[in-house]
């Protein structure tokens, strides 16, 4: 059984952005690990293959060990075909038996199962032709799946799927270093120190309320209290941080401040003190230092979030703070307002107000307006540099996709600029 994972540029595909605009969407983090790695881990699957958005197909190539839309990869085998959108912890399917697919009340497959055997009958020359045939001729599926449908469904259940992640994972104790004097709070069966890890003296690991995970080669310096339950992973580093509970820290960050239920991509800087509450925050991003997201109403209110610099979608939930794209940089003092849309490659300067619910990509806030800035070049040049600080390199596969994503997000963001045009000469409107 060949596992197929489809990312294709639906309409649902925007309520992932801006942090699925330069990743697909099972790259996205919950927990522990991605979702890629839990529908992998739900399946069992050993041979995988995936489709995603032509525009970054090259880019993702180079850092996949998967083949990556290669149409070769839809025949000799019994194919089980899954979007990205579907939740492993949900995934009750069979990967192997007769040929059946179900699609959601719009019409997108979430899942088929395809035998070997029925592969003929179906148009397996490209994936959208594969998916509309076995959406014509293949049985429909009597299953109801759960879907993840926007980023903060991520961030919400982040907590819970820590939980879950370590108990998968199997692993207590410490092999990495703790020095004394240590404080570790609650069963110590729920904590895992791996090893290279370095905690130094007077950090707190507190597993009174969930487990604590501390990835390889971490370090976290004296003063920091990490609540579980927390995953902080591998070569990041914890400076003097509260790192209040359900944290997911990707790999290589760099985090001090106080941090709630929030999921920071990787390869991140938060060093300065500030608040960061129920965010996710891309690849590449620096907070500048005080920087701070309002994560909750004052009236308690159900928070909203503006996808399209336009129309507000209700999250349902109270808690929702700032979504922050790659490689975006923010100056001292930043404050965002609650349920933040941040575009990725972005320049944010203080204020000393709340700043816009909505900034576009590729934008340079000056004076809370949104302004073309000195253009994506200086952008790149940044990130080139940023990148080989941690000896990442930038290359024209990764010029090329932000060259389109700048191409996609250009309406919303020259309709910003021309609306911070007329404020900036005094004729609002």
């Amino acid at each position: 059984m060949r596992l197929i994972l489809v990312d294709q540029l639906t309409e649902k595909r925007v309520n992932f952005y801006p942090l699925a605009l330069s990743r697909p969407i099972w790259e996205l983090r919950c927990g522990m690990t991605s979702l890629a790695e839990k529908l992998i881990a739900k399946v069992g699957a050993g041979d995988v293959a995936c489709f995603v958005p032509p525009y970054m197909a090259d880019a993702y190539r180079r850092r996949s060990e998967w083949p990556v839309n290669d149409p070769a990869n839809l025949a000799g085998d019994d194919l089980l075909v899954v979007s990205a959108r579907v939740k492993a912890a949900g995934f009750g399917i069979e990967p192997t038996g007769p040929s059946q697919v179900t699609v959601d009340t719009d019409g997108e497959v979430l899942y088929a199962r395809i035998a070997r055997a029925d592969l003929a009958r179906l148009n397996a020359g490209s994936i959208d032709g594969l998916l509309d045939s076995a959406r014509e001729k293949l049985p429909s599926a009597d299953a109801e799946l759960p879907t993840w449908n926007y980023t903060w469904d991520l961030v919400l259940e982040n907590p819970e799927q820590l939980v879950e992640d370590f108990a998968a994972a199997g692993r207590s104790g410490i092999e990495g270093a703790v020095e004394e004097p240590r404080a570790i709070r609650g069963d110590a069966k729920n904590v895992y120190v791996a090893p290279g890890a370095s905690v130094h003296p007077m950090v707190v690991l507190d597993a009174s309320e969930g487990p604590v995970y501390i990835d390889e080669d971490v370090i976290i310096h004296p003063f920091t209290r990490v609540e579980g339950p927390c995953y902080v992973g591998k070569k990041s580093i914890l400076f003097g941080a509260k790192c209040r509970e359900g944290n997911s820290i990707g790999p290589m960050c760099r985090i001090g401040g106080e941090v709630e239920e929030s999921i920071i991509h990787g390869y991140s800087n938060k060093y300065h003190d500030g608040f960061l509450g129920h965010a996710y925050v891309g690849e590449w991003v620096n907070l500048g230092a005080l920087t701070t997201n309002s994560d909750l109403k004052n009236d308690y209110s159900s928070v909203s979030v503006v996808l399209d610099g336009k129309r507000p979608v209700d999250t349902g939930s109270t808690k929702v703070g700032s979504l922050i794209g790659d490689h975006t940089k923010t100056s001292i003092g930043t404050l965002f307002n609650t349920g933040a849309y941040v575009g990725a490659m972005s320049l944010i300067t203080t204020t000393g107000k709340l700043l816009p619910r909505y900034i576009p990509s590729f934008a340079w806030l000056i004076e809370g307006v949104v302004t073309k800035g000195f253009g994506k070049s200086r952008f790149y040049a940044t990130a080139q540099e940023a990148m080989q600080r941690r000896g990442c390199q930038w290359t024209e596969a990764d010029e090329a996709m932000w060259n389109e994503i700048f191409n996609m997000t250009k309406p919303e963001r020259m309709e910003a600029v021309r609306k911070g045009r007329r404020v900036l000469s005094g004729h609002r409107g």
